[in-house]
């Protein structure tokens, strides 16, 4: 069967991190992908370790080559894909577990000819997050390229790894890296893609970690006359596009900002700031279960585990959004069911601190995603307060639902439907046990 994704990964020397990098792809919780290695030549053990994996799984298709360099990689990488979209890989860095997923995901839900996501720049133990577009819905050419006027040089437009494409559209317009160049050749690649594509959206979860600082034209030793005549003829490429895409009178408003791009360029290659906002220690950025207990058995850990599979389904919804876990568990619980509670009561069903939950609700409040009102207090009882959802919580509530399916499609995936019609018969006599014994006070 045809795969819906093809991950192209170009590889050369890269021994001592591809397996960082193939682990990451094969263990993608979305499963419906090939995986593309193309050996660039490499002179390491490089070539072996990607037979070994071909071996093993059968999604994985190895290219042997002689070395050409990595635009002429990945074009072969594209003329061998089967898939409906095109992701990009380097071997030195790698994915997160739900970045295939999320990134299919949004293309199909919003039928968009690009995805471009936030990632993570990792620099020796640290790990910063890097976006740009804020924008949560589906963009056209023109807005995608009013974007990318702001920041032409940044990284989050020129590579391809952030990104994922439609493979017919690469195909029917012959998008294809250009091998003759050695700088900026992914921008080109992009800057043509985007000249045909009409529907593109802005993932704002980081799903791919970014290592290492590609070669700069300083380290390539390319004369200073083909220096030149590279950064000339990308700005020309760069400057053709926005005529193209942008009406005359629309180019002439933004001539000044579109040569911007030429100062940029001067530059040796692409402009990633020394230090983001927001670093933090590599392993920090996302939460994660305690390994050495998973495996046990035992009610608190029966507990843990479920806690901690919603909580992972749960943070693509918390980086995209902005927001903690405990304002999305509270969301979530007033989604579904909403009850007159004491501070104290909604605390212990949220299994929080009375501290952590007046934060949540604070931050809520403030974003106008929902409405504390303060009940009357009854003698002898403590003073309860009602909190209603607002229509400003409406743009969270999708993420939640697919936190919440992702989290019962993970819970029960090797059952069959009878296995699943037998345990919600189960689960039902479960609940009507515990409400039966609990509502006896």
């Amino acid at each position: 069967m045809k795969p819906t994704v093809s991950i192209i990964v170009p590889v050369y020397n890269a021994e001592k991190f591809l397996n960082r990098c193939v682990d990451s792809i094969l263990g993608q919780e979305y499963r419906d992908f090939e995986l593309i290695l193309v050996d660039d030549g490499s002179r390491d053990m490089s070539g072996s370790i990607c037979d070994a994996y071909a071996k093993t799984d059968e999604r994985v298709v190895v290219i042997h080559k002689e070395n050409s360099g990595v635009s002429d990689t990945r074009n072969q990488g594209i003329e061998r894909a089967k898939g409906t979209y095109l992701q990009f890989v380097d071997s030195d860095d790698w994915l997160t577990p739900d970045a295939t997923k999320l990134m299919v995901r949004a293309a199909e839900e919003h039928g968009c000819d690009m995805v471009i996501s936030d990632f993570y720049r990792v620099v020796g133990d640290m790990v910063s997050r890097k976006g740009d577009i804020e924008s949560d819905c589906v963009i056209d050419r023109e807005e995608f390229a009013s974007f990318m006027m702001e920041n032409p040089a940044d990284y989050y437009y020129g590579v391809l790894w952030n990104k994922l494409y439609r493979r017919d559209l690469v195909n029917r317009f012959g998008i294809r890296m250009d091998a003759e160049i050695s700088w900026c050749e992914d921008f080109m690649f992009n800057l043509e893609y985007v000249r045909y594509a009409e529907t593109f959206y802005a993932l704002r979860t980081p799903v791919y970690y970014y290592v290492k600082t590609k070669g700069s034209l300083v380290n390539q030793k390319i004369s200073i006359t083909k220096t030149v005549k590279m950064k000339l003829m990308m700005f020309e490429y760069y400057n053709n596009f926005y005529k193209h895409v942008l009406d005359e009178e629309d180019y002439e408003k933004n001539r000044l900002q579109v040569y911007h791009f030429l100062v940029d360029a001067a530059k040796d290659g692409f402009v990633f700031p020394a230090s983001i906002p927001g670093n933090r220690k590599l392993g920090e950025e996302r939460s994660s279960a305690l390994q050495e207990v998973i495996s046990d058995d035992g009610i608190i850990v029966d507990k843990y585990r479920d806690r901690k599979l919603l909580e992972r389904y749960l943070e693509s919804a918390a980086l995209k959004h902005d927001m903690t876990m405990e304002e999305l568990s509270l969301l979530l619980y007033l989604k579904d069911a909403s009850h007159e509670l004491s501070r104290k009561n909604l605390a212990d069903l949220m299994d929080l601190s009375r501290g952590d939950l007046a934060v949540a609700v604070q931050r809520l409040s403030a974003k106008k995603m929902v409405e504390i009102t303060e009940l009357p207090r009854r003698r002898g009882t403590e003073r309860k307060i009602r909190l209603e959802l607002l229509p400003a919580s409406e743009v969270v509530i999708p993420d939640l639902e697919a936190a919440e399916n992702d989290y019962y499609q993970a819970k029960f995936g090797n059952f069959t439907e009878e296995e699943i019609r037998q345990y919600t018969l189960l689960a039902r006599k479960v609940r009507e046990n515990e409400r039966s014994i609990l509502q006896r006070g």
